[in-house]
């Protein structure tokens, strides 16, 4: 990719003067102890990992899904958007700890970087998960493949459905598309 087409991409990761991509860290998850719905995204974008917050970036549609089915809000302060989340027993989190990503986009992500989170243990901490919903395809096919085969049963069995992905790059769902997929997924918890 030139400088040109970096320039015009938006916010982007810089290199190293080495040319590296310097390595992104994901956040703790969301969780309140008695989670029954688990929400998965890839890793923080640029915007996410900028604001230190899940689903920064203003276009992305997460927390205006997330305020039409439990109140919180993107208005909302950031803490009360999570209290909000955690009162109605939905956690959310990333299959990826960390990874070289330039940029946000999740095709971007160096899958040979990529450090899952530890799911076992929040499995352990979160025994009541019935349901894990995946933002996106990449969420979904980072699980299968750098989570799933290490997990034991019950665990490995929990249901997994893959959402359209809130991000504005998923310009092929409309928002109203978009909200009735995750409300259907999310009906047996609201």
């Amino acid at each position: 990719m030139s400088a040109r087409d970096t320039a015009t991409r938006g916010a982007r990761t810089r290199a190293t003067p080495g040319g590296r991509v310097p390595r992104s860290h994901g956040f703790p998850p969301i969780s309140g102890g008695s989670a029954r719905v688990l929400i998965l995204g890839s890793l923080p974008g640029q915007a996410s990992l900028a604001a230190t917050q899940y689903y920064a970036q203003p276009r992305n549609a997460f927390w205006r899904i997330m305020g039409e089915l439990f109140g919180a809000h993107p208005e909302l302060p950031y803490a009360e958007r999570l209290a909000r989340l955690a009162a109605r027993r939905v956690a959310v989190w990333d299959v990826l700890a960390s990874g070289r990503r330039p940029g946000s986009l999740d095709s971007a992500i160096d899958v040979a970087s990529a450090v899952p989170n530890d799911f076992a243990g929040l499995f352990d901490a979160e025994p009541g998960i019935e349901r894990i919903c995946f933002n996106g395809a990449k969420a979904a096919e980072l699980y299968r493949r750098m989570v799933w085969p290490a997990l034991g049963a019950p665990k490995r069995d929990i249901e997994r459905i893959v959402l359209p992905s809130t991000s504005p790059a998923n310009a092929s769902f409309t928002f109203e598309a978009k909200l009735e997929r995750w409300r259907t997924a999310l009906a047996p918890f609201l």
